[in-house]
């Protein structure tokens, strides 16, 4: 499952262009399970069990990854460019950044020997950075990118001990989850969803969902810790190494009480999300039609939507053995 989360997180595929992801993970489960995509690009996948369970039951994770789009080219060749989902200005400045997989740049904005006493103490605004590629002229740019490419901030995927250092983290966890399930669970049957642009909405799972219908859904996703420091405890969210983080309500959804005491409940290694704070696709699979029950299940990441995203092993592997737990009991009747 690790091995196949590197592959994963060395792949760039931002909001609307996650067809690099959903081809590698076609590869990985085709053999496993039904698959088919829907006309707004999720992976739908159908894994027959040995059982058919008292409830249809969707697990999600999504493919797409923050990142940047071009939308003007400067007179003297610079990109001018939109985040693609959150990403906070300072993890953006001066990085490396790849556009369309092949052009390298690099994100650039005034000195700070330019800058006026005031610049110097706050951070620049997002409008006022750009994408150096070297060009000298709109025209010279023009050759390499056109508006509307997408790009990524440079990464390489390091482990560090039983922490994963990398970009893409925030949901490539997810599906690399979702994947080993697939793989290797075969007790009831399930709907996998690989799906697009939770990053910009939440607009994928929401299509998905009303196309399977399920009664119950469990999400897999990355989420913020802040156990750094000068972060006091009761504002660190969740905390790295110690389980996959169960959520009871963030800005999206109120989550289904049950299955939040259930998962706590259980004897694998988990922990509340201590903060009603972001949300994922939660937020639309749980009002699809007449309601989803719905439990998310979030591994920690420190510097989520960064370059540098910081994750812990076991967290990961308690994420998969939680959600299997969750499966046998939604669908054996367990919980109601």
């Amino acid at each position: 499952m690790l091995k196949t989360l590197k592959s994963l997180c060395l792949i760039d595929a931002t909001s609307g262009d996650e067809t690099a992801v959903r081809e590698f993970i076609c590869k990985e489960v085709k053999d496993f399970c039904e698959c088919s995509t829907d006309n707004l690009g999720n992976l739908i996948c159908f894994k027959k069990g040995k059982k058919t369970p008292n409830k249809k039951i969707m697990l999600d994770a999504h493919m797409d990854e923050v990142g940047l789009i071009i939308k003007a080219i400067t007179p003297d060749g610079y990109l001018k460019f939109q985040t693609v989902g959150g990403i906070d200005t300072s993890v953006m400045l001066s990085r490396r950044v790849l556009i369309e997989n092949e052009i390298n740049g690099v994100i650039g904005c005034k000195p700070v020997h330019l800058s006026s006493a005031d610049e110097r103490k706050k951070l620049p605004k997002e409008e006022n950075l750009y994408i150096d590629i070297g060009a000298s002229s709109r025209q010279e740019a023009q050759e390499l990118v056109s508006v509307g490419d997408r790009a990524v901030i440079c990464s390489e995927y390091i482990e560090n001990g039983d922490k994963i250092i990398s970009k893409a983290l925030d949901d490539r966890i997810g599906c690399a989850v979702l994947i080993d399930l697939i793989k290797n669970y075969d007790e009831y049957d399930f709907y996998g969803v690989f799906s697009v642009q939770e990053e910009v909405g939440a607009r994928g799972a929401k299509v998905a969902t009303f196309g399977i219908n399920p009664d119950s859904a469990i999400v897999l996703e990355g989420t913020t810790a802040a156990d750094i420091a000068d972060v006091p405890s009761d504002k660190t969210v969740c905390v790295l190494g110690n389980g996959v983080a169960v959520s009871f309500m963030d800005k999206g959804a109120v989550y289904y009480r049950p299955y939040y005491d259930f998962a706590l409940n259980s004897n694998i290694k988990c922990q509340p999300k201590s903060a009603v704070a972001g949300g994922n696709n939660s937020s639309v699979i749980h009002l699809s039609r007449d309601g989803v029950k719905t439990v998310a299940l979030s591994v920690p990441c420190r510097y989520i939507h960064s370059a540098c995203s910081v994750a812990d092993k076991n967290d990961i592997l308690s994420a998969r053995e939680l959600c299997e737990y969750m499966i046998n009991a939604i669908a054996d009747g367990s919980i109601e």
